[in-house]
């Protein structure tokens, strides 16, 4: 299923009019920005928080249920598992973020080209992301990181190669639209360079799709990344990932069922987080 399914309903000039106008702040923004700045704040300050290394193996101390020492107990090498579970949190969020940054970038420059110049450029660009948007998101993933090896910079590289299309997709669809506007005839009109019409007029117009969509985005991003670490195509160990993470718990799951089960409830809360960040900034220029 493509990722394009998730993305909002396109906002009317009116709607982010009165968006902005409005002060009533939305509850979902509201939300998402907690459970957003309390996960990541704690991900960053994990060498406050916990003294134990992520890596560091204790086979004596393997298996250990929670307690005050560790609070979510050990894994099979004696590591704390609280302490994997926060720097696994630093490798996961800033792939995910920095892969949807780039991709968001690269995806906003490529689609403003082709709809602002159209012809042959708007023809290859187009055709070129049809054919990518053809086949399945986490597909194309799993098989570049295939071909590519294990790795952050494969994640990364199959991440952005993959989802540059979407922003692409939005982008040019916005701009199609918005260059009939008689604020860019004019700025044509007048002899302004196409750089600036573009820079000036049309981007801070048509950026506020792909701002939304980025929420979802980086939600499926981490998911595909943590994916990749269950199927053994993630990060390589020992450094802690929350998919390896859960891989490496399955085989305990009925005897020490929070070694997989609190990676994975991160995941979905960081999720729910993300998902209702995107759906305030949306409601919050949407009509109230």
């Amino acid at each position: 299923m493509s990722r394009l399914t998730s993305i909002p309903l396109p906002l009317t000039s009116d709607d982010l009019q009165r968006g902005r106008g409005s002060r009533r702040v939305s509850p979902n923004l509201v939300a998402g920005s907690v459970i957003l700045f309390v996960i990541i704040g704690l991900v960053l300050a994990a060498p406050l928080i916990t003294s134990y290394s992520p890596t560091a193996l204790n086979p004596t101390q393997a298996l250990l249920g929670p307690s005050l020492h560790h609070l979510l107990g050990t894994d099979e090498l004696g590591r704390d598992q609280w302490t994997r579970l926060l720097y696994g949190g630093r490798v996961d969020l800033e792939i995910a973020f920095l892969a949807v940054l780039a991709s968001f970038v690269l995806g906003t420059a490529i689609g403003c080209l082709a709809g602002y110049f159209g012809g042959w450029v708007d023809v290859i660009v187009m055709r070129v992301v049809d054919v990518i948007l053809a086949f399945p998101f986490f597909v194309l993933v799993i098989a570049l990181v295939f071909i590519l090896g294990p790795g952050t910079k494969s994640i990364y590289i199959a991440i952005i190669a993959t989802d540059w299309v979407s922003y692409t997709w939005i982008i040019r669809r916005e701009i199609v639209a918005m260059k009939k506007h008689e604020f860019v005839l004019a700025a044509a009109a007048l002899g302004y360079k196409h750089t600036r019409i573009m820079l000036r007029h049309l981007i801070p117009n048509c950026i506020t799709q792909a701002i939304v969509y980025s929420m979802s985005d980086v939600v499926f991003t981490i998911l595909t990344i943590v994916t990749l670490g269950f199927l053994g195509l993630g990060v390589p160990p020992p450094t802690a990932e929350w998919g390896s993470m859960m891989s490496d718990g399955q085989q305990f799951i009925t005897t020490h069922w929070e070694l997989a089960t609190f990676p994975g409830i991160i995941v979905v809360v960081i999720g729910i987080g993300l998902s209702l960040l995107g759906d305030g900034i949306a409601d919050r220029l949407r009509v109230e």
